[in-house]
């Protein structure tokens, strides 16, 4: 398989960076989130999630998440519609 050197066009909107920080500090300090986001056919998806990591994969971001069955799944960032911090 030959590859190019060119990156592919993507219709990725890049988030603020404070909301960025705020799940940088929900990963470290292993808060679970009420998240809402848009999934790659449109729809919408509102579920209580336990961040894991964040992660970047060409020139867009995602957040890696664990969901109440244990299921990982990555959420791109710029398709959350909004989050909540869970207070125990």
């Amino acid at each position: 398989m030959c590859h190019n050197n060119r990156m592919e066009p993507t219709d990725y909107l890049p988030i603020d960076c404070n909301l960025y920080s705020e799940y940088e500090c929900a990963i470290v300090q292993h808060q679970r989130l009420q998240l809402a986001w848009r999934d790659d056919e449109g729809m919408v998806h509102l579920e209580i999630i336990t961040p894991l990591d964040l992660q970047t994969r060409s020139r867009e971001e995602y957040l890696l998440v664990s969901d109440a069955r244990q299921l990982v799944r990555e959420i791109r960032l710029d398709r959350i519609l909004r989050h909540a911090v869970i207070r125990d």
